[in-house]
């Protein structure tokens, strides 16, 4: 990135007249200060497909439109995952294959390998599990004492979840939480202090979890995601560097999004009044304040993939090579696909027409799972309480990667 284009912070900008070539979405002061949603609109009607000439992550095209996402999620064969899916480039000392950062059919045969942890019969028996946990957690908060969302509810959950899939000693389980925040967040965040920390906390994940293979892979039969991934065909001889790339992908996937949007829904309905009423007054519409949740909160902002080949989208150009960022936070806002896209409606018809959990080949192994925690979370709120009321700002996490929240302070309401 020059030295002019640091001087240019575009929250110091104004978003309808400064020059489409000088536009940054991806700076991440837009993000921690939720000041994004503007430069979005503007790319969506002057630019949807944008390039962005100098950034931190270097040149990168902007697909800001739903239609124009859609194009290119269904295109693997011209704009491929690897070797990543953040706007980021790897560290080419330090790469973690995944398989979501792969194309088929390695994808393919890696995905299926551990797919089958949240097939329907495993999700039905996971079911009760869910609930029991949630009513614990529910139980246990202080009613009328502020106290943090995130920490004591979002986190709280989506961790024993993911402990309960990776068959993780539960009383390690806050580790997953620690591992997930590193694998997403470099020094620039405040999550570790240099990147040689991260890597060696990341590299303290993979022993942990190295140990785990070894007590398992002599056992057939375990339908936890460790014991999956040390019996499948395509992922038995990973090497130690797949095998954490793997092992990041799938606590962050079982981790971040879920967390995020049990933080966002309960923000979404504090600042929109009127649907939390509609929800007092109507809990069956919970399963589909889920899918407007999910909508609305967009946990993962983007997915970035790379040209293998020249390709003309939306009008613009895009040459082999170049770096292609599907922002899913402004797809999920694009007037043209959604009706009042920029309104929250928990009674919204076809909610779950959403990009958050993307599509095509590398749509989210564990949608139905997010959905189903979330559908129970807010059953059993609502036999609880009247309201889970939002009593200070909330803290934005700094990436325009994940989309969440580190603090949410709330004070319980009883019914």
């Amino acid at each position: 990135m020059s030295e002019a284009a640091e001087q240019v912070r575009m929250i110091d900008l104004d978003p309808e007249t400064t020059p489409i070539e000088d536009i940054d979405v991806s700076q991440r002061e837009l993000w921690s200060e939720n000041k994004k949603w503007d430069w979005f609109r503007r790319l969506r009607k002057d630019a949807p497909v944008h390039f962005c000439q100098d950034s931190e992550a270097g040149p990168y095209w902007s697909v800001t439109r739903y239609a124009d996402i859609m194009e290119v999620e269904n295109n693997w064969q011209v704009f491929s995952s690897d070797p990543t899916i953040v706007i980021d480039d790897p560290d080419e000392d330090f790469e973690l294959p995944m398989f979501i950062a792969m194309d088929p059919p390695k994808h393919d045969d890696q995905r299926k390998t551990v797919q089958g942890v949240v097939a329907p019969a495993n999700l039905k028996v996971l079911e009760s599990t869910i609930r029991s946990r949630v009513q614990n957690i529910l139980d246990s908060l202080p009613v009328g004492e502020t106290f943090n969302w995130v920490d004591r509810v979002s986190i709280e959950l989506t961790t024993q979840m993911l402990a309960t899939l990776f068959d993780f000693p539960f009383e390690d389980r806050r580790k997953l939480t620690r591992w997930s925040d590193v694998a997403t967040g470099g020094p620039e965040t405040g999550i570790v202090e240099s990147e040689e920390q991260r890597r060696e906390e990341l590299y303290e994940c993979l022993e942990y979890f190295q140990r785990l293979w070894a007590e398992r892979e002599d056992t057939e039969g375990g339908n936890d995601l460790i014991s999956m991934l040390a019996h499948g065909e395509s992922t038995k001889d990973m090497d130690p560097q797949e095998y954490l790339g793997n092992l990041v992908l799938l606590i962050v996937g079982g981790n971040d999004t879920t967390r995020n949007s049990i933080s966002g829904g309960v923000l979404a309905l504090n600042e929109n009044p009127g649907e939390y009423a509609k929800l007092r007054n109507n809990p069956a519409v919970i399963p589909n304040m889920v899918s407007e949740i999910i909508r609305w909160v967009t946990p993962l902002a983007h997915m970035r993939r790379t040209a293998l080949s020249d390709y003309t989208l939306g009008g613009q150009e895009i040459k082999a090579g170049d770096k292609v960022v599907m922002w899913y936070v402004s797809g999920n806002r694009d007037e043209t696909a959604i009706d009042r896209p920029d309104e929250f409606i928990i009674d919204r018809p076809r909610a779950r027409q959403h990009l958050s959990f993307g599509f095509g080949v590398h749509r989210c192994m564990g949608n139905r799972l997010a959905e189903m925690q979330l559908r129970i979370l807010w059953e059993e709120i609502q036999k609880r309480f009247h309201m889970v009321e939002v009593v200070g700002d909330p803290v934005r996490v700094p990436s325009n990667f994940v989309h969440g929240f580190t603090d949410l302070p709330v004070k319980l309401h009883p019914l």
